[in-house]
């Protein structure tokens, strides 16, 4: 979570939802059990903080009065605007309250608090829910076989008639420079609560675009060290490198369909002005995606090319110690026979026989080194 962007505290802002039930409440509807799998947990807050990153009422593109998250639905609706309400990592128990309030889906609630879904787009009554992948790049000083490259989080948006709720999980993919910017546009908050879903996908693949860059850089750094002359293993590094890239597709890929539907299909809480503005960012989506599967496909023949080249500097080193075994044969042949132990045998007693057999194999080792580095054995 970044410094711009902290759930705000009983002690100042926003004061935190309380748990008592009001005379006459129900209780928050309880989500159903997951089916059997891997135990799945949401990102934990510091102890004591409230979920609500940030609450306010905007009337003809304008931000109101601060009011207190009980009432600013009601607010919003008398006055003819819509709530934003900015959440982090809410628990079940904190958002089966609010959405009692809202009338959120149970399932889409359910979704929210888990987290770890695939980016979608759901319609439930009146209302839209879309899950978008965050995503950004993690900094280090050399790329190495375990690195961490690309940190992924997510952002669940339930948009209504006069409320838009924003559910953050993750380190980082703060909306609160995001709210600052939007606040600044008020042509584009006058058109609803949709203005809010738009700049919060326009952020999201942003940000897509610059850890694809950022990616970009690191194929490059691969792609020249395993074309050097420098011989080094970079096969650990390249994996490692497309295990990371393969995060980054999940996220964008899947979300190209959800911008399709925004841009092309007619939902009541998004004007038909605001087509046009997630079709720019489905446009933006598609070139990332286009990038990433071009990235994954570069890593692919880089890896492979990688393979070959540890291949071919096997098959060198092979080469040369068989020639130099070939090398050391000729003496070692030689040695042999003038070694066995018979009293009859070529040049035994002749006085140059010596000088004649070491020049034999001096002779015939160094025709054998000419010929293995003529042929580029050596």
């Amino acid at each position: 979570m970044t410094g711009t962007e902290t759930p705000r505290g009983a002690s100042g802002g926003l004061p935190a939802e309380p748990t008592t039930l009001r005379p006459g409440q129900s209780e928050p509807p309880t989500l159903r059990p997951r089916p059997a799998g891997p135990p799945r947990t949401t990102p934990s807050r510091a102890e004591g903080l409230s979920p609500v990153v940030d609450c306010g009422i905007y009337v003809d593109g304008r931000r109101q009065d601060p009011v207190h998250p009980h009432d600013a639905l009601r607010e919003a609706t008398e006055r003819g605007g819509f709530v934003w309400l900015g959440l982090y990592a809410p628990t079940e128990v904190e958002l089966g309250a609010i959405a009692e309030r809202y009338g959120l889906h149970p399932l889409a609630v359910e979704d929210a608090v888990y987290a770890h879904q695939r980016p979608k787009l759901e319609r439930y009554d009146d209302g839209l829910f879309m899950v978008l992948k965050t995503a950004t790049y993690v900094e280090h000083d050399r790329l190495t076989a375990t690195s961490e490259v690309v940190d992924t989080g997510e952002v669940m948006v339930f948009l209504g008639p006069h409320y838009v709720i924003t559910v953050r999980h993750g380190e980082h993919g703060g909306l609160a420079d995001l709210r600052r910017n939007l606040e600044e546009q008020r042509e584009l908050l006058c058109l609803g609560p949709a203005a809010v879903l738009y700049g919060v996908a326009d952020r999201v693949v942003d940000d897509f675009v610059d850890v694809a860059s950022q990616v970009e850089e690191d194929v490059d750094e691969l792609e020249a060290s395993v074309f050097s002359d420098r011989r080094s293993d970079d096969i650990g590094r390249l994996y490692q490198l497309k295990r990371e890239l393969m995060s980054l597709r999940r996220a964008v890929s899947p979300l190209e369909v959800p911008l399709q539907r925004l841009s092309q299909r007619q939902f009541e809480v998004v004007p038909e002005a605001m087509r046009s503005y997630f079709r720019d960012v489905e446009d933006h989506a598609i070139r990332v995606r286009d990038q990433v599967s071009g990235l994954d496909e570069l890593l692919t023949s880089i890896l492979q090319a990688s393979l070959a080249r540890t291949s071919q500097a096997d098959n060198e080193d092979m080469r040369k110690i068989s020639a130099w075994a070939g090398i050391i044969a000729v003496p070692t042949a030689i040695a042999g026979i003038y070694g066995m132990n018979f009293e009859y045998m070529p040049e035994l007693t002749w006085r140059f026989g010596y000088p004649l057999v070491l020049l034999v194999i001096l002779t015939a080792c160094v025709l054998l080194y000419r010929g293995f580095k003529r042929n580029g054995w050596l």
